[in-house]
């Protein structure tokens, strides 16, 4: 019987059914985990028959702030990145959480040995993705943070959002077509983390002048979409630690996992549970 599921609009794409029933058969939990297409206009009373019905419930775009004024109950992460990824529900109670800054941590952690605290980050968007990770970035430690995005007011929403915490977490934007301002950032990062949606089709553009990389052969890029975009084949030219964003999506649902069960999941069975999705992305 299904009592854990992910939704989204769309949702057909997702991993996160074979990724997640990889985990609970590991557990000897059979296969609870499914999947279902949810509409913005449906969200509401999806989850009044959610509170029911369901145990769990992973959320992806465009749910993730929609669902805030329909739970019963928001965790201190959930509020802080205003962003909600896992519903945790028990005797019709509701909680939101939020698992995506604590995945990208962990896969920085698990593909580079590279901890937040300390270190200076670089991410190129300034999205739902970007938001609920930077914000995470600065509360767990982050030295500074600096944003590259098309659209600045985004970017100084989320810059706001970390100041009005109280970080210490030292925030700026430059704008990408500011070569200079691009060249100085990177020159001065530990890690690029590409949050934008650039690289999910083959024709798609960089999502930076690419020669820029050139200035910091010592950092490490993360690309939180799967495929083997032009980022991630330039900084292997240039000898340059990357990954893609399957660890990220692993981590962050292996903690959704743990505050359904209480339990350990098996990491290595999510990773053998995973498929590349179609478009190359899960959101």
């Amino acid at each position: 019987m299904i009592k854990y599921l992910v939704i989204g609009d769309p949702v057909s794409h997702s991993r996160s059914p074979k990724m997640q029933n990889a985990a609970f058969e590991k557990c000897g939990l059979s296969s609870p985990y499914g999947i279902r297409h949810v509409k913005p206009e449906e969200l509401p009373q999806f989850i009044e028959y959610a509170r029911n019905h369901f145990r769990g419930v992973n959320l992806t775009v465009p749910h993730k702030q929609m669902v805030f004024p329909l739970v019963d109950e928001l965790t201190s992460r959930a509020k802080c990145c205003k962003s909600v990824n896992t519903l945790l529900i028990e005797n019709g109670h509701i909680l939101g959480d939020s698992t995506d800054g604590v995945g990208l941590e962990r896969a920085l952690m698990h593909n580079f040995s590279l901890p937040v605290k300390g270190k200076r980050f670089f991410f190129a968007g300034a999205g739902g993705a970007a938001r609920a990770t930077a914000i995470h970035f600065a509360t767990a430690g982050a030295k500074s943070i600096t944003f590259a995005n098309r659209t600045e007011s985004k970017a100084r929403e989320i810059i706001n959002d970390i100041t009005a915490l109280g970080s210490d977490c030292i925030c700026s934007f430059v704008a990408p077509q500011d070569r200079a301002g691009m060249l100085d950032a990177i020159k001065n990062c530990d890690c690029i983390i590409q949050a934008t949606s650039l690289g999910l089709k083959d024709d798609d553009p960089p999502p930076f002048d690419l020669e820029l990389l050139e200035a910091n052969p010592a950092l490490v890029i993360f690309d939180t979409i799967y495929k083997n975009t032009k980022l991630l084949q330039r900084a292997k030219e240039l000898g340059i630690p990357c990954s893609g964003g399957k660890e990220m999506l692993i981590q962050q649902g292996a903690e959704s996992f743990r505050l359904w069960t209480q339990q350990e999941p098996d990491l290595d069975a999510m990773r053998n549970g995973f498929e590349l999705p179609p478009g190359g992305v899960e959101v």
